[in-house]
């Protein structure tokens, strides 16, 4: 294999989607299997789509997932400059070349007599594109003579630079993914290559780009797929055909059910994120929360989105980044579209978290409880962890299940009171309290011996008694193992709280 140079080249017109992370994290996986090289190339020639801060936005999302860039506008390199808006001249080169050779053409049409083919052709049940069939009905240098087309650019007519495709020729090339695509040219138009503000389009600047800066593999999303023909008829005219990059066009990103393609609109009335980061649309100042800020892990999500189309051919899921590039093959992509199920990335988070150690957890605990002004000593932090890795998904769950250990419950689960609450369970919560106000320390092994003493005292089963007794300690119906609970509350908060449940619940026995 060539050296391996791919490239992750997205456009700065808004926030990085998701899906657009997924395909990073693919040309990333597969430059490190290969000690390539990762390129980020800023196309940004559609200026007036051109979002502030949406590229800084990339360059950030990127950096936080751990997706590293060996070249790039921030970090250089023998290919720079890496935004397309900053080589200009270069694409003008290679459109002349086209024009020179006879694969291009001007096309003076105005905007009125474009929509005016299109029109036409539809009513006649036409594909309507501009292609070997109706340009010669068209205003373009195929059609004027070369005096009034030299007349026309002296005066400053408006024009583009279109490619002209051969009537009926099989265009061919194998896919990594899907295999071999063959593609008649009577179904590709001829594409807008330069702009009439003198900016290349995608068509022309992608090939230039990824022919310059030497790429092997270029690795996208389907949506490019109908392109890509194209795309090798601009590679086969520039004589760059036996230098053209592998390409790989990845499957969709479905909803969580299958039916069809994801979208902001059902991640926000689904409830999750769609972006890597927070973003707030500068046109609407409307704020999209982002995986980072929900609480995902970037080592969860990294391993999600991998699985997104590709699989390991393996029982293994879970992953380390080092362990997805030493697994990572193109031809293991799927190309059927990938659903994208929330509910197995929050599992991977909670996966993730988990195995995190006490201390680690403990420390998020700290942080989030200071920011609301309570202070908890390490070693209660890191028992509180420890009593909660298996009940949390995000970090804020350790803040938010742990406040039963520094907030005395005030009231109490209406459901749990009206049904468990009765002479049997204050007679047992009313023993292991003063059992209880008789320990010097408790441990989970003392208030095990205490509540087993006072059950088997009064002839009450254990089972009748718990969730009353957890409720009258907590407030509500679930929660960490209840002796270690009761043994981080300690012997003074444990009997202060079952006092304040006895008198408040008192009604509530029958």
């Amino acid at each position: 294999m060539k050296d391996v140079r791919v490239r992750f080249a997205p456009s700065p017109t808004g926030a990085l989607h998701i899906g657009g992370v997924r395909t990073a994290l693919y040309n990333y996986l597969l430059a490190r299997k290969h000690q390539g090289k990762m390129i980020l190339r800023i196309e940004d020639t559609d200026q007036n789509r051109y979002v502030p801060g949406a590229e800084v936005y990339i360059k950030d999302a990127l950096k936080w997932v751990g997706i590293e860039i060996d070249e790039g506008p921030d970090k250089g390199g023998p290919h720079a400059p890496y935004r397309q808006s900053e080589r200009k001249n270069i694409y003008t080169k290679y459109a002349q070349q086209l024009l020179n050779d006879g694969h291009a053409y001007y096309a003076f049409d105005s905007a009125e007599e474009l929509e005016a083919m299109r029109n036409r052709l539809m009513k006649t049940g036409v594909n309507p594109q501009y292609d070997s069939a109706t340009r010669i009905e068209m205003k373009n240098s195929l059609t004027l003579s070369e005096d009034e087309v030299n007349n026309k650019i002296r005066a400053g007519a408006p024009y583009v630079i279109r490619l002209k495709v051969p009537k009926s020729e099989q265009v061919e090339l194998n896919d990594l993914i899907r295999g071999k695509i063959s593609v008649n040219t009577s179904q590709i138009d001829d594409k807008v290559l330069m702009k009439s503000d003198g900016m290349p389009t995608y068509h022309l600047a992608n090939v230039v780009d990824d022919y310059l800066m030497k790429i092997s593999h270029v690795i996208r999303g389907e949506e490019w797929l109908p392109s890509a023909p194209l795309h090798v008829l601009t590679y086969k005219f520039l004589g760059w055909e036996n230098e053209m990059p592998a390409f790989a066009h990845l499957p969709l990103l479905l909803k969580p059910d299958g039916k069809g393609k994801l979208s902001k609109r059902d991640a926000d009335q689904m409830g999750f994120p769609i972006f890597p980061l927070n973003w707030t649309d500068p046109h609407t100042g409307e704020l999209a929360e982002g995986f980072r800020e929900r609480g995902y892990l970037p080592e969860a999500l990294i391993n999600f989105l991998a699985f997104l189309g590709w699989n390991p051919g393996t029982e293994q899921e879970l992953f380390t980044v080092e362990e997805l590039i030493e697994a990572f093959e193109i031809e293991r992509i799927g190309k059927a579209g990938a659903k994208f199920d929330i509910q197995k990335a929050n599992w991977f988070n909670q996966q993730y978290l988990r195995s995190k150690t006490d201390e680690e957890l403990g420390q998020l605990l700290i942080t989030d409880l200071k920011s609301q002004g309570i202070d908890c000593e390490n070693e209660k932090a890191y028992a509180i962890a420890n009593a909660l890795r298996e009940r949390i998904t995000f970090p804020s769950d350790i803040a938010s299940l742990g406040k039963i250990f520094f907030f005395a419950p005030k009231s109490f689960d209406e459901k749990i009171a009206s049904k468990k609450w009765n002479n049997e369970s204050i007679a047992v919560i009313t023993a292991l309290k003063d059992e209880i106000n008789k320990t010097n320390e408790l441990t989970v092994d003392t208030a095990t011996t205490a509540l087993v003493d006072v059950t088997n005292r009064l002839g009450i089963a254990q089972g009748k008694i718990m969730q009353a007794l957890r409720m009258a300690l907590t407030g509500g119906a679930s929660g960490p193992d209840l002796m270690v609970t009761m043994a981080l509350l300690g012997a003074s908060e444990v009997t202060s709280r079952l006092t304040y449940a006895l008198n408040t619940l008192e009604e509530k026995a029958s």
